[in-house]
């Protein structure tokens, strides 16, 4: 890997780099998605049928679309049971740190007469897209279903692609069912989402669509937002490691390489104040990249986003990872806790060196639907406040309102709504005569 010294110029620039990686940077795909947003909801199924079996090369029709019970039946006997048990025990992390986000509806009464609150209500349909074929992740179903799922989320609706065969993953499909998904459509791509979006036939209109997809799948969720919400246009996966002399190189230098594999598009960088660390971890990474699957996309990524960045102090090097922003950060210093206090930007923190990133990923609990591209300066990971709705309560009796509708009436003239300023006034206007 490249050893960079930090310094402005350099931090600037590897930031212009990183920031290109955004879904919002490839605008020459565009003009194809909003074609087929538009007929997807023009012609409904027959749009989909046809985009299917022009990039899926697949036949659909209404009567083989939905994914059904002998289908996922038959992917559990394809399945190993030792992942099926694996997968269970991942839902059960999952689902109690996500238990421990709900929320719930208050209510305030005061002795004035008046009652405010706030009402918590889950929404009611969400479509969940999870990409087919050597990109399935039966780990992202995890990670978008069972928060909706815990929400309270009355009709989980989930889409994804077939292969040839017309059969969805198989591991896709028992991570669906044990997660408590609905219902499952074999669709992928930007038709997919403009079914979600705008409902066919076949396929419900949902409120929400979440989960990750290529770059096509993420410009369609861009153009449906104000149809329906979306949970983020996710970029390429990133890692950054913060490290001081007390890491371990052979870690950092796997940890690096589990988010490099994703594609060629995803960045690992190290940011450290030690030369002595970056200059092993580099050759600890040469090794790897010799028996490592993955090789000619890992070289790719390293050549085109990843970094070993030398800074000069501490303070430095957190300012660094503060403007990087990154999804995934690993803290590996003497004391990794009060490190972590300093840190204001990152998607998901993980501390010392035995927890390293694929803990995150798989198994500890945590949501690993993260915010890219810089974005955890002000997204957060996917949550159970992600599927649900807030709705203000106000009620005052005449009593409290009495108490304050001149105070009313005078901010809504000033703002020259008379009409507002009526709507209080009226209520008293016997008083007056």
């Amino acid at each position: 890997m490249r050893i960079v010294e930090l310094t402005e110029e350099t931090r600037k620039n590897i930031l212009e780099n990183l920031l290109k990686r955004s879904p919002s940077s490839y605008g020459k795909f565009e003009q194809v998605v909003n074609g087929i947003l538009e007929d997807v909801k023009m012609h409904g199924d027959q749009a989909v049928f046809d985009y299917s079996e022009k990039f899926d090369k697949v036949i659909l029709n209404a009567q083989n679309l939905r994914v059904t019970e002998e289908e996922i039946e038959k992917a559990y006997k394809q399945v190993d049971k030792e992942l099926i048990n694996v997968i269970q025990k991942a839902i059960a992390n999952i689902r109690e740190y996500h238990e421990k986000q709900k929320r719930y509806s208050w209510f305030d009464s005061k002795p004035n007469g008046s009652i405010l609150g706030q009402k918590i209500t889950p929404i009611e349909k969400v479509g969940i897209y999870v990409p087919g074929g050597k990109a399935a992740y039966p780990s992202s179903v995890l990670m978008n279903v069972i928060p909706a799922s815990v929400a309270g989320v009355n009709r989980i609706v989930m889409v994804t692609p077939p292969g040839r065969d017309g059969n969805i993953v198989s591991t896709t499909a028992v991570a669906a069912r044990e997660a408590g998904v609905h219902e499952i459509y074999k669709v992928g791509g930007a038709q997919a989402i403009a079914a979600l979006a705008y409902g066919t036939k076949s396929i419900p209109k949902v409120d929400k669509i979440c989960g990750p997809g290529n770059i096509y799948v993420a410009l369609a969720k861009k153009a449906v937002y104000g149809h329906v919400s979306i949970d983020s246009v996710a970029g390429p996966s990133e890692i950054l490691v913060l490290a001081d002399e007390t890491a371990n190189p052979r870690y950092v230098a796997a940890d690096l390489l589990s988010q490099a594999e994703h594609d060629e598009m995803a960045s690992a960088i190290l940011v450290t104040t030690s030369r002595a660390l970056a200059e092993q971890v580099s050759k600890e990474v040469d090794d790897f990249l010799q028996v490592l699957s993955r090789k000619e996309i890992l070289e790719k990524s390293l050549q085109n986003y990843g970094y070993i960045l030398i800074a000069a102090s501490m303070e430095e090097a957190i300012d660094t990872v503060n403007e990087i922003a990154s999804e995934h950060l690993e803290i590996v210093t003497k004391d990794p806790f009060g490190t972590m206090t300093r840190i204001q930007n990152a998607g998901a923190i993980f501390l010392g060196e035995y927890s390293s990133e694929p803990l995150g990923d798989y198994f500890a609990g945590p949501n690993h639907i993260l915010p890219t591209n810089g974005t955890a300066k002000f997204f957060s990971p996917l949550s159970v406040d992600d599927f649900v709705k807030k709705s203000s309560i106000i009620s005052y009796s005449r009593e409290a309102l009495e108490k304050v509708h001149k105070d009313i009436e005078i901010f809504a003239k000033a703002e020259g709504f008379t009409g507002h300023a009526n709507s209080i006034a009226v209520r008293f206007e016997n008083e007056k005569k």
